[in-house]
């Protein structure tokens, strides 16, 4: 049987990282708070929503992050340049996070205590390491959100990570509880000189089953 492939399906392989965009192309912020609504559902441990955005569009700012990223064309060119960062003291969230549930009877006042205490002990009791792992990682599920959400939208991207933390840092003034998990581009992709898709591995060499 053929099936038909679906909307995501579509929107899955049409999403390509683009290496140049086109230039003088602005996004209004209205189009990237449409963005960021849909962004907002990506899933994250503990529904700590670890992830920050700091989106640079002032010309000064992005020349900053262009040199920090070692003066990729990609950057400069981009409509702008979005840091994607990882708060490694999200957990501190987890009573504001779960008030809502208390409030709507959800779950009782024990329950929630529980649920602070539990939460608060696991990332304290695993250290700074962790912390920042957790942000890494909790920041890049909501990146790929990002960049799905933004192709809908008609817009295109591309996750980097060839900067300098430090220089960045310094550059926007990210305070220490924040980690630069990914830098994205985002604007309309200049396709003149757009490669191939690269290569893609068969399911059979990426996938096992029970054990490698």
């Amino acid at each position: 049987m053929i099936q038909q492939q679906t909307e995501f399906a579509a929107l899955l392989k049409a999403r390509r990282s683009a290496n140049k965009f086109q230039l003088g192309v602005d996004i209004p912020n209205e189009v990237l708070d449409e963005i960021f609504q849909l962004v907002k559902y990506a899933p994250s441990a503990f529904n700590l929503q670890h992830a920050h955005y700091l989106v640079v569009k002032d010309p000064d700012l992005k020349q900053r992050v262009y040199e920090a990223s070692g003066k990729q064309y990609k950057v400069q060119s981009a409509s702008a340049a979005i840091v994607v960062l990882g708060r490694m003291d999200a957990y501190k969230d987890v009573a504001r996070l779960n008030e809502g549930f208390l409030h709507l009877g959800a779950i009782s006042k024990q329950e929630f205590d529980m649920t602070v205490e539990s939460v608060t002990s696991f990332y304290e009791g695993r250290g700074e390491t962790f912390m920042r792992e957790e942000a890494i990682r909790n920041a890049n599920l909501s990146a790929m959100t990002f960049m799905l959400a933004a192709k809908d939208k008609g817009w295109d991207t591309c996750p980097m990570i060839g900067f300098d933390e430090e220089a960045l840092r310094s550059a926007l003034q990210i305070p220490d509880v924040y980690v630069p998990a990914l830098l994205v581009t985002i604007g309309k992709e200049d396709t003149t000189s757009q490669r191939p898709r690269g290569y893609r591995k068969p399911v059979g060499e990426f996938v096992s089953y029970h054990t490698l």
